[in-house]
C-alpha cells in the first residue's frame, strides 16, 4: 500500500508541476526540463500504480488528465482517447506522455540552435588572417593557359625585362594561430546543453543528436557556399576548362584551411559544451555534423587527382597537396575515435592520390621538355619560347623542393643511381628535386643546340645560344636554384658563353678583317696598287655593310650581353680600320670618285656598331663620304 501512494504521489506531483511551470510562458523551457527530470528513470515506478488495485485507477486516470491537458497546450494534435482501466494502457499512456513531452523538448532544442547560429561573416574572418608572402617573379598559372601553346611552347612570351608580372603564382593565406569564429551566440549554449543533458538522460539521446547534426551539417554546406565551394560531382568537374577551374581549385585550397583550422574546431568545441554528459553523442554528433562538409572537399580533391594532367596544373595540384599534408594531423586530432577513423583514411587517400598526381604530372612536363622538336628557327636569334617557359616554371618549381623531395623517392622513375655531372661541386649531395631539375635543364640546352643548327648563318647560331644559355644562367643564379646547383655550374656556364662570344666575332668578322691585311697590298703605301686599294675598301665597305644590314635586325635582350658584344667588336674591328685607313686612305682621297672607295671614318664605324643587336631594321644615314 506504500508502494502505491508513492507512485500516485509521484505522478500527481509531476503533474502538477507541469501544470503550474507551463502556465507562466517566460519560464516555459527551462521549467519543462526541471520537470521532465522526474522522468529520468523512464517511469520505472510505474509498475507500483498498476499493481495497486481498481481503487486507485481513477486517481492514475485524473493524474495523467491533467498531465496530457498541459501538454497538450503547446500541441494542436490529440493525446489520444480515453484507454479502459488496465496495467498495460497505464503503462502506454504514461510512455505516450513521456514521447510527446520529449518531442516538445526536441522542437524547442531545434529552435533554440537555429535561433542563436551566428552567420559566418567572410570578411571578418579574412581579415583576422595574416596574408602568406608571394616571392617575386613567379608563375602565373592562370596565365598560362591564356596563350594558345603547341607542343613546342613557340607561343610562349614574356616582358623584355623578365616581366615579374608574367610570372606570378599566388598560394593563398595562411591562417595565423588564434583565428576564431563564434558558431553560436555563446548565451544560448547554456540552454542548449540543459536541454541535451535531459534529453539524454531520459533515453532520447538519438533524436537530440539528430537533430543538432542536421542543423550545423546545414550551416556548413552553407559555409562551403559562401566559401565559393559548389557541390559537384567527380564527372563535373573533370570537364570544367581550366581557367575556370583553375579558380576553384584556389577557393578549394582557401576552403580547406578555414573549414578544417577555424569551423571544424569550432564545431568540436560546441560540441563538447553541449554534450558534455555524453562523450559518446558528443562525438558522434561531431562525425555526423562535419562528415558531409569534409566529404564535399575530399571528393574535389579526388576529381583533381584523377583527372588529365597537363603542366599548368601541377603547381594548383602542388598547393592542394600541401594544404591535405598540412591539416591531416587536424584531422587526426578532430576524429579520434572509431567513427572518425574513415573521415582520417579518407583524407589520406585523397592526399596519397593528390601526391601521384603532382608526380605524375611533373613527369609529364619533362617528357614534353625532352621531346620538345619544333623546326622554325626563330628570327633575330632571340630567347626561344620554350627556355623562357621551362625555366620559369622550374624557377617555381624550386618553391616545391621540400614536397617534391617527399614525393620524388616515391615514385617508379626515380632513380637511385644517378650520376652527379661533372659541372656540379664534386663535394656536394643533389637531394631528389635537385636531380630532376639539373636533368631537366640538361634537356633544355641539348634541346637549344638542336635548334641552333637550324641557323645556316653560324654568327647567328651563337647569337641564339648566347642569349638563350645567358637567360638559363641568370635564372638560375637569382633564385634558389644557384643553392641547388652551385656557383661550379654557374662558372662553367658563363665560360661556354664565352667561347660562343670568341667563335661569333671570328665568324661574323672575319671575312671583314681579312679586307684589312697588309698583304697583297705592297711594301708601303707610296708602292701600293691603288687598283688593289680600291677593291679592300670596296670589299671592306660591302662585308660591313651586309654585317650592319642583318645584325642590326638580330636581338640581344640583356643589355649586359649586348654591350659586352660591342665593344669586343669594337677592340677588333676599329684598330684594325684605323691602322688601314690611315696609312692607305690618303692614298685615294685624291683619285676620281673617291668616296665611292673611303666611305666610312673609323668615327663612323663606331657610331654604326651601336646599332647592332638592338633587333630593328635600320639605314645608314648621314654617312661622311669623301672626294664626292
Amino acid at each position: 500500500m506504500a508502494a502505491t501512494i508513492e507512485g500516485q504521489d509521484r505522478v500527481l506531483a509531476t503533474a502538477q508541476q507541469i501544470v503550474k511551470s507551463l502556465n507562466i510562458n517566460t519560464q516555459a523551457t527551462e521549467d519543462m526540463i526541471l520537470i521532465l527530470s522526474n522522468f529520468d528513470n523512464r517511469l520505472s515506478n510505474i509498475t507500483d500504480l498498476i499493481e495497486s488495485g481498481e481503487e486507485n485507477q481513477q486517481i492514475v486516470d485524473q493524474q495523467f488528465d491533467i498531465a496530457e491537458k498541459v501538454i497538450l497546450r503547446h500541441d494542436s494534435g490529440s493525446f489520444g482517447e480515453t484507454c479502459a482501466d488496465s496495467g498495460d494502457e497505464v503503462m502506454d499512456r504514461a510512455e505516450n506522455a513521456l514521447q510527446l513531452a520529449m518531442s516538445k523538448l526536441e522542437d524547442e532544442f531545434l529552435h533554440v540552435l537555429v535561433r542563436n547560429t551566428v552567420p559566418l561573416d567572410v570578411e571578418r574572418l579574412y581579415g583576422s588572417i595574416r596574408k602568406g608572402s608571394v616571392g617575386s617573379g613567379s608563375f602565373a598559372v592562370s596565365e598560362v593557359n591564356e596563350v594558345e601553346y603547341g607542343e613546342d611552347f613557340e607561343s610562349y612570351r614574356e616582358d623584355d625585362d623578365g616581366g615579374s608580372s608574367a610570372y606570378h603564382h599566388d598560394r593563398g593565406v595562411s591562417l595565423g594561430g588564434d583565428v576564431y569564429v563564434e558558431l553560436v551566440y555563446s548565451d544560448a549554449i547554456k540552454e542548449l546543453k540543459a536541454i541535451a543533458d535531459r534529453m539524454i538522460r531520459s533515453g532520447y539521446e538519438k533524436e537530440c543528436c539528430q537533430v543538432y547534426s542536421n542543423v550545423r551539417r546545414d550551416v556548413l554546406d552553407e559555409c562551403l557556399s559562401i566559401l565559393g565551394v559548389e557541390k559537384l560531382s567527380i564527372e563535373e568537374v573533370q570537364k570544367i576548362e581550366w581557367k575556370i577551374l583553375d579558380e576553384k581549385m584556389k577557393k578549394w585550397i582557401q576552403a580547406v584551411k578555414v573549414v578544417v583550422k577555424v569551423l571544424l574546431f569550432g564545431e568540436k568545441q560546441l560540441c563538447e559544451q553541449v554534450f558534455s554528459e555524453s562523450e559518446l553523442i558528443k562525438e558522434i554528433s561531431f562525425v555526423e555534423t562535419a562528415k558531409g562538409c569534409v566529404m564535399q572537399l575530399l571528393n574535389f580533391g579526388e576529381a583533381v587527382a584523377i583527372g588529365q594532367r597537363s603542366s599548368e596544373k601541377l603547381f594548383r595540384i602542388l598547393d592542394m597537396y600541401d594544404v591535405v599534408a598540412d591539416v591531416l594531423p587536424d584531422f587526426e586530432m578532430l576524429f579520434t575515435d572509431e567513427s572518425g577513423e574513415s573521415v582520417c583514411n579518407e583524407v589520406k587517400v585523397v592526399l596519397s592520390g593528390l601526391g601521384e598526381a603532382a608526380i605524375g604530372t611533373f613527369v609529364e612536363f619533362e617528357n614534353a621538355v625532352k621531346g620538345e622538336n619544333s623546326r622554325r628557327a626563330l628570327q633575330g636569334g632571340e630567347i626561344h619560347p620554350v627556355t623562357r617557359y621551362v625555366m620559369n616554371y622550374i624557377k617555381l618549381l624550386v618553391d616545391y623542393s621540400e614536397t617534391l623531395n617527399t614525393l620524388l623517392p616515391n615514385s617508379q622513375d626515380h632513380d637511385l643511381n644517378s650520376e652527379v655531372p661533372d659541372d656540379i661541386d664534386s663535394g656536394d649531395t643533389l637531394s631528389p628535386i635537385s636531380c630532376r631539375l639539373l636533368s631537366l635543364i640538361t634537356s633544355l640546352e641539348a634541346n637549344l643546340e638542336e635548334k641552333s643548327r637550324l641557323y645556316d648563318d653560324n654568327s647567328l647560331r651563337y647569337i641564339f645560344l648566347m642569349n638563350n644559355i645567358l637567360y638559363i644562367v641568370q635564372k638560375v643564379k637569382d633564385s634558389e636554384l644557384r643553392n641547388l646547383l652551385g656557383d661550379r655550374w654557374i662558372r662553367k656556364h658563363r665560360g661556354q658563353i664565352r667561347q660562343w662570344h670568341t667563335s661569333y666575332l671570328r665568324s661574323a668578322w672575319g671575312k671583314a678583317l681579312m679586307c684589312l691585311k697588309d698583304e697583297g697590298i705592297g711594301g708601303g703605301s707610296s708602292s701600293a696598287s691603288k687598283l688593289v686599294l680600291k677593291e679592300r675598301f670596296k670589299n671592306f665597305n660591302a662585308c660591313f655593310e651586309e654585317i650592319y644590314r642583318v645584325q642590326s635586325l638580330w636581338r640581344v635582350p640583356d643589355a649586359q650581353l649586348r654591350e659586352e658584344l660591342r665593344i669586343s667588336i669594337s677592340e677588333k674591328v676599329l684598330p684594325a680600320y684605323r691602322s688601314f685607313f690611315g696609312r692607305f686612305g690618303s692614298q685615294l682621297e685624291s683619285g676620281r670618285h673617291a668616296g665611292k672607295y673611303v666611305k666610312y671614318t673609323p668615327d663612323d664605324l663606331e657610331h654604326y656598331l651601336s646599332d647592332l643587336f638592338e633587333g630593328k631594321p635600320t639605314v645608314m644615314n648621314n654617312v661622311k663620304r669623301k672626294g664626292t
